[in-house]
């Protein structure tokens, strides 16, 4: 276990240090940091998993509407993937990290509405806690950025969909990756610097690689800690990256102003119930063994 909980938030510690280093790859475009990311991950073909691969393309021989599930699939998480290296570049850090805060509550929601689970008297809480930092982001803005609802609300969308469609493997995800090689390939070719981009600052040539490494290696983390360890235990260490991505983006100049203060801080209460929860569900599971 205790091999697994390094494994896990290594991948979170990763995730973080790639958002700060996408600040590091100027002159490149948030679109074409993620073109070359796409293109540098293409790892995944050697997984374990490559086994699973085959199935869904027999799966979409026999069932053709079957590709327009994947083509959906593909987009919801590419643009996650996107919107994780555009946002650092664009003062969109915050959102995006307020968006990973909120993605544990809609997920919470989620299970309730999709697929009947119920709710404990903690995590009532913790919704209750979410409601009043969104009740105030609304009466502060007039609604969350775009950003924070993307990654809130996409990532719920897309884990249903991969769930009912019978790819919620790592077979199904290197399909999506695959079906984004185009775009990659297009966001890199298309952009200002094109794929001589090294040509107009030689550290790129070590930048761009070293960006690769880090996201294969985070992914390969990531992947390692979700099979050593329990699924409640693995969902809680998974709450190391959001923090992590606020103190990124404070680190890149952003700032919590003092009305935003009402919005952080009942959610980030809400994520200590959610994970003051786990533990007591760890304790007692240690404790029937």
């Amino acid at each position: 276990m205790s091999k697994g909980i390094v494994l896990s938030v290594l991948a979170s510690s990763l995730f973080g240090v790639m958002y700060y280093f996408t600040s590091l790859l100027w002159p490149l475009s948030g679109a074409e940091i993620f073109g070359w990311r796409m293109l540098l991950t293409l790892f995944m073909c050697f997984s374990g998993d490559w086994r699973l691969v085959p199935a869904i393309f027999a799966r979409l021989r026999q069932q053709p509407k079957f590709c327009g599930v994947l083509v959906v699939s593909s987009a919801l998480v590419g643009v996650q993937l996107w919107l994780f290296l555009w946002a650092p570049l664009n003062g969109h850090s915050l959102d995006v990290s307020l968006g990973y805060f909120l993605l544990p509550l809609t997920m919470l929601l989620t299970g309730r509405l999709v697929y009947g689970e119920q709710l404990s008297h903690l995590q009532k809480i913790a919704a209750a806690l979410a409601t009043l930092g969104v009740a105030n982001e609304v009466y502060r803005v007039g609604g969350f950025s775009w950003t924070t609802l993307v990654v809130a609300i996409g990532y719920p969308l897309y884990f249903v969909l991969r769930k009912r469609a019978g790819t919620d493997n790592l077979g199904g995800l290197w399909v999506d990756m695959l079906l984004l090689m185009p775009v990659a390939w297009w966001f890199v070719q298309s952009g200002e610097q094109g794929f001589d981009v090294a040509s107009h600052r030689p550290a790129l040539y070590a930048l761009i690689p070293v960006l690769g490494g880090i996201s294969a290696l985070a992914l390969i983390s990531y992947i390692l800690a979700s099979r050593m360890l329990a699924f409640s235990l693995f969902g809680l260490l998974s709450y190391v990256e959001p923090v992590l991505l606020v103190l990124v983006a404070l680190l890149l100049g952003e700032s919590i102003t003092a009305g935003q203060w009402m919005t952080y801080l009942p959610i980030w209460l809400a994520v200590v119930v959610l994970i003051f929860e786990g533990f007591k569900h760890l304790v007692r599971q240690r404790r029937s063994m």
